[in-house]
């Protein structure tokens, strides 16, 4: 895309850099502009990015010839730069903490229920939801049977759910 030939601060104008950028692109069999990026090294490590390159270019027209030049055309074969090292994104594993399959925390499941250990059990039990907590209540009273531990945990999921209504009303009412 050619701009109208004026100078930049008194460097080259911007039809030799335009013409630089085209011999390169030649050279390199690219088809785009943003293809010489790969081939130009920076400082801090890896090579141009495409906005670096477009400012350069309107900016420093002068250091982005003599880059191009250098690191595209006076060389025999232009070697393409590998990208910089970035910092490690998303989760990180902690490697203090055990993992356990789900046989594994069956298991301990099973033991801490053989030995009569309440918190564990409670600990390692999965999570229920408040209706399949009610369906096995319901269920265990038609059998005649008091189960205070499903008692215990139906009060302690409808406590939960009480107390999270509650602090959403009292964050709506500021």
């Amino acid at each position: 895309m050619p701009y109208k030939a004026e100078t930049v601060s008194g460097l080259k104008s911007l039809d030799d850099i335009e013409d630089v950028i085209s011999r390169a692109i030649k050279k390199v069999n690219g088809k785009k502009e943003n293809d010489l990026c790969k081939y130009l090294p920076m400082s801090v490590g890896g090579y141009m990015h495409h906005f670096t390159l477009r400012k350069m270019k309107l900016k420093q027209p002068s250091e982005l010839s003599a880059l191009i030049e250098k690191f595209i055309i006076a060389s025999n074969k232009p070697t393409i730069i590998s990208p910089k090292q970035r910092a490690a994104r998303g989760s990180k594993k902690r490697k203090d903490q055990i993992t356990f399959t789900k046989t594994q925390l069956d298991r301990l499941l099973n033991m801490a229920k053989i030995s009569g250990d309440k918190e564990m059990v409670s600990v390692l039990s999965p999570k229920k939801s408040l209706i399949a907590c009610k369906r096995e209540l319901i269920q265990s009273i038609k059998a005649g049977v008091a189960d205070q531990n499903l008692w215990n945990t139906f009060t302690e999921i409808v406590q939960g759910q009480f107390n999270a209504e509650a602090a959403l009303e009292q964050l709506f009412n500021r």
